[in-house]
Order: C-alpha cells, then sequence, then structure tokens
C-alpha cells in the first residue's frame, strides 16, 4: 500500500512542476444533477436519449442554480490542484444563455484561482434554424467553439454538414474547435477521420481537438494507423475522458479486442497530442463519475497498459494546455 501512495504521489508531484492538474473537457453545467431516484434514467436510456432527456434539469434550472453547479465543481477541481479547466456549456433553446451567464459569473469569481475556458454544448444540433440561432449566438459568449455533428446525423443525415458549419464558425472566429467524436465503440464509426479531412479541408490545421474516440479502437490495427498518419496531417490533437466510455454496452459485432477508451497507449507514440478530461460528473450521463482526476488517469494508463510515467504526466498536464490553447506552462 506504501508503494501504492508513494507511486501517486511521485505522478502528483511531477504534475505540479509542469503547472498542476489540467481538466480539458467536462459538462459543469449538469454536474451533480443526478439524483438516486433518478437512476433508472441512466440505467434504462441510451445516450441519444439522454440528451433530450436531460431537459428536464435544463428547462429548471435559473442561472443561479446553474451557478451553484459550476462553482461546486470549480471548487472540486481547485481541490485537487486543477489549474486550468475546460468546460462545455449548453447553448440551446431549452437553457438559452443562463447556464453561460451564469459560467461567466463563475470565472470573475474564481479567476484569481484557476484559469477556466468555456466551449458550447450544441445537444440541439446545428441545422435546425432555432438551434442553429443558439448556437451563433453561444459561439460568441465562449473560447472553444462546441460541436456534436452525431446530432445532425441522426436527426437529418447531415453530420458532415454540420462540420462544415463548425468549422466556418470557428475559422470565423478566430477560435479553436472542440468536437465530440466517435462514442459508440462502433467500427460503423468514421467520424475522427472526418473530422481531420474536414479540418485539412477548412484549413483548420492545428486548430481542432476530438473528443473521446472511442470507436478508433474498434477498428483494425491497419485502418488505425492510417488514421493516426491522418491525424498527424490534420494536427489533431485529442481529449480522453475515461470513467465516461468504461461503461460502453456489451456488443455482438465482430471488432479487435479492445477497451472502452481512447487508445492513447498508439496515438502518444505516433506523436499525437492526447490530453484528459472527466467529461459529466455525477449526472444522466455519467453517474458514478466523481470528477477525479487521479482516477480519470490511472484508468487511461491501466486501461491502455500505458504505465509511461513521463507520458502520462505530460496527458494530466502540458497536453491539456495545449488543446486549451494556453500558452505551454
Amino acid at each position: 500500500m506504501n508503494h501504492i501512495r508513494t507511486f501517486k504521489a511521485y505522478v502528483r508531484d511531477e504534475i505540479i512542476k509542469k503547472g498542476g492538474w489540467v481538466n480539458s473537457h467536462a459538462h459543469a453545467d449538469r454536474a451533480f444533477t443526478m439524483t438516486p431516484e433518478k437512476m433508472h434514467i441512466y440505467h434504462n436510456s441510451n445516450l441519444q436519449q439522454k440528451w433530450d432527456l436531460v431537459d428536464e434539469v435544463k428547462r429548471n434550472s435559473s442561472v443561479e442554480d446553474y451557478y451553484a453547479r459550476f462553482s461546486q465543481a470549480i471548487e472540486l477541481m481547485i481541490s485537487q490542484g486543477v489549474t486550468a479547466f475546460g468546460t462545455f456549456v449548453d447553448i440551446d433553446p431549452i437553457c438559452e444563455d443562463r447556464a453561460i451567464i451564469a459560467a461567466h459569473k463563475a470565472r470573475e469569481v474564481y479567476k484569481n484561482d484557476i484559469v477556466l475556458k468555456f466551449a458550447n454544448q450544441t445537444l440541439k444540433g446545428v441545422i435546425d434554424p432555432v438551434a442553429k440561432y443558439w448556437f451563433d449566438l453561444g459561439s460568441e459568449m465562449v473560447d472553444i467553439i462546441g460541436g456534436l455533428p452525431y446530432r445532425d446525423e441522426l436527426d437529418y443525415g447531415k453530420g458532415l454538414e454540420a462540420m462544415d458549419i463548425l468549422m466556418d464558425k470557428a475559422k470565423s472566429l478566430g477560435k479553436m474547435l472542440h468536437v465530440h467524436v466517435d462514442q459508440f465503440n462502433t467500427p460503423r464509426e468514421k467520424e475522427t477521420e472526418q473530422l481531420c479531412d474536414k479540418s485539412i479541408e477548412h484549413g483548420m490545421e492545428g486548430r481542432v481537438v476530438a473528443i473521446h474516440g472511442i470507436s478508433i479502437g474498434a477498428h483494425s490495427r491497419e485502418y488505425r494507423y492510417k488514421l493516426y498518419e491522418k491525424m498527424r496531417k490534420a494536427k489533431m490533437m485529442m481529449i480522453a475522458c475515461p470513467m465516461a466510455w468504461i461503461d460502453s454496452n456489451r456488443k455482438e459485432d465482430l471488432m479487435p479486442f479492445h477497451n472502452a477508451l481512447t487508445p492513447a497507449d498508439e496515438m502518444i507514440p505516433e506523436g499525437i497530442t492526447v490530453a484528459i478530461g472527466t467529461d459529466n460528473i455525477c449526472d444522466y450521463m455519467v453517474p458514478l463519475c466523481e470528477g477525479d482526476m487521479w482516477q480519470e488517469l490511472s484508468l487511461l494508463s491501466a486501461g491502455c497498459r500505458f504505465p509511461h510515467l513521463e507520458a502520462m504526466v505530460d496527458i494530466a498536464s502540458v497536453n491539456g494546455r495545449k488543446v486549451l490553447g494556453l500558452d505551454p506552462y
């Protein structure tokens, strides 16, 4: 037990030397909204259904409610030594601008304690005219453009068109773009590759960050390494959120044996920057995630069989600053 504590302390000390922990991806506006009475939503609903079931929380939350959740999440990060925190914020027809107003209030309150970066979450997509209105408005209120193209693929079969809209917006505003991709752990998904192609097409190399990339591991080795080559060409970075996807459902698809984790063990030796985030903290999507940065890092390392200490430290510190567009420490 003493050896385990010493190892954990060593990694933490090295992270401090490199500027402290960085939580590169979360949804702090929805943090701590799961209750025992609502656990059935997590158990009985798939992710696509939860995208709309969470409307209940969003519709009934005031600016004050959102601020309370932001504050609790931010203080949890500060208590762990997190120095920079990137979070998506819902800005859509349901919550309108209440969450982002609360986010900016929280940034002002905690400005001397932590660096906060906001991206707009697009749970309603960017194709529907009303959703597009709130996407356009929200894009002016955040630091990073956020995207979820699968929503528009699911609703309209227009995932690639959604990527074009996201790219155009990020480029016109001179902002980075963070996009949820390949979340469903299936070889039928190739969103990371599509995002690479769109990044190059729009001249956004080095400005686009993929989030999750779980389905990459479901593909053949040949496909994966061709994808890594394309990611290098697009200078694409990746954010892993291990606790968010370790609960991936069993499937009957034939695919390479793999954990439901971003394949950091393959990406990093291929020169791809990988950072880490908590994603959802105790909400409808991931009720059992407590926002513990060490848990996220240790799960990624163990699940990928990647116990390389220097790389682990970089994942949790300097790489996080890169994906958030912050100057190196």
